[in-house]
């Protein structure tokens, strides 16, 4: 289609729809081999989580299987699921092999 013709001079406003991605859920999942001082120093250092709230969504984690980290874009909650498997073992634990599970699922 062609474009329509315009004067020389005249401004043409062209409007552009950005499309807002849908946000993930960064879920963390429950094991038992890890310590609440673990969840809540990992949910700090990779989330900015305060102690207290670090403490809070260890106690869900807990007690429910299962807790809900961050909301954020796909491609940010792939970088945060990501780095809680690479966070590595609990200190305190000598059986614990490995870092915590986690998983996305769509927040919409």
């Amino acid at each position: 289609m062609p474009k329509p013709a315009t004067l020389p001079g005249t401004e043409v406003e062209t409007e552009h729809r950005t499309k807002r991605q849908p946000p993930y859920h960064v879920v963390l999942l429950n094991d038992e081999d890890h310590t609440y001082e673990y969840v809540i120093e990992m949910l700090k250092e990779l989330f900015g989580h305060p102690v207290e709230k670090g403490y809070q969504l260890a106690k869900i984690v807990d007690t429910k299987g299962r807790v809900i980290v961050c909301t954020t874009s796909l491609e940010r909650a792939e970088l945060k699921r990501d780095q809680i498997h690479a966070y590595g073992p609990d200190p305190r634990i000598t059986h614990c092999k490995g870092a915590m599970s986690a998983e996305l699922e769509a927040a919409e």
